[in-house]
């Protein structure tokens, strides 16, 4: 895990460009930054970028102008808008503000998220029609999923206990992420053996006054850790001494019923599908 004193957060810029309205980190206040920014989608779709992810939003890895003078890689997240869900944005953030706020929060509380550089949001008739969030891009970072099914035993206890320790920061410190899935958790290991982690996804994250036990351990189900080593990474997380068998029944309960519905959820759109290729 990276241990850093907490970071003092550049207030956002207020960032109007056209149509289109967010906020700017400080710190790439330049025209060039600008510029670019003033057509999101030509960033995530112009010929230098790098699609990393095109399915209910589009992750993609385009080169920005940062000061004082160069290019830099940056994270861009296009946000699909679709169906009644946009509807709620006439009452709450769009998910671009939230990714925003997301990592200010964080980073506010020593947690490690790639830097944010900006949002931008474009409205029609106070719905959400479009929105991207810019971040830096971590070249030599991995999902955290691949690890979990490949590293040796060894290799394997060292990642889960300093998973164990960065997930219990982010919970004392108050942040929940609600997607709290393998593909939100980026690891750098810059020698061998050791592992720094990073959240990912901030649009889901949400800050908590305090996070009760149940709570963070409900948290914790959606991640991948092989089934034999569970009850170490429990451990781990909670301490032996904690380590009760009512929590390690909750645990695994919530975990049973994850799996049983992401099972259903599968088997339904395996049936929709088959439905209309007319195979069933």
């Amino acid at each position: 895990m990276i241990h850093e004193e907490r970071p003092t957060v550049p207030a956002g810029i207020d960032l109007i460009l056209g149509q289109y309205r967010g906020a700017l980190n400080p710190d790439f206040d330049t025209p060039a930054f600008r510029a670019a920014l003033a057509d999101p989608r030509a960033l995530a779709f112009g010929p230098s970028a790098r699609v990393l992810l095109d399915r209910r939003n589009l992750v993609a890895v385009a080169a920005v102008p940062v000061p004082p003078s160069g290019l830099a890689d940056a994270v861009v997240k296009m946000f699909r808008v679709s169906g009644f869900k946009r509807f709620k944005t006439l009452l709450v953030p769009g998910k671009a503000a939230r990714a925003w706020r997301g990592a200010d929060a964080c980073r506010g509380r020593a947690v490690p998220t790639p830097l944010p550089m900006a949002y931008l949001e474009r409205r029609t008739r106070g719905v959400v029609a479009e929105g991207y969030y810019l971040s830096a891009y971590l070249p030599d970072s991995v999902e955290i999923r691949s690890l979990l099914r490949e590293l040796p035993p060894d290799d394997l206890g060292r990642l889960l206990a300093e998973l164990a320790k960065f997930l219990g920061f982010c919970h004392n410190e108050g942040i929940l992420h609600r997607d709290l899935s393998d593909g939100n958790i980026l690891v750098r290991s810059p020698r061998p053996g050791s592992f720094d982690l990073c959240l990912i996804d901030t649009n889901r994250i949400r800050v908590r006054r305090s996070i009760p036990v149940l709570v963070r351990l409900r948290n914790l189900v959606r991640l991948g850790v092989p089934p034999a080593y569970q009850d170490l990474f429990l451990r781990l997380y909670l301490g032996d001494a904690r380590a009760s068998r009512l929590l390690v029944f909750w645990y695994r309960a919530n975990k049973s019923f994850f799996a049983g519905f992401v099972a259903f959820k599968k088997k339904l759109r395996l049936r929709r599908l088959a439905e209309r290729l007319g195979i069933q």
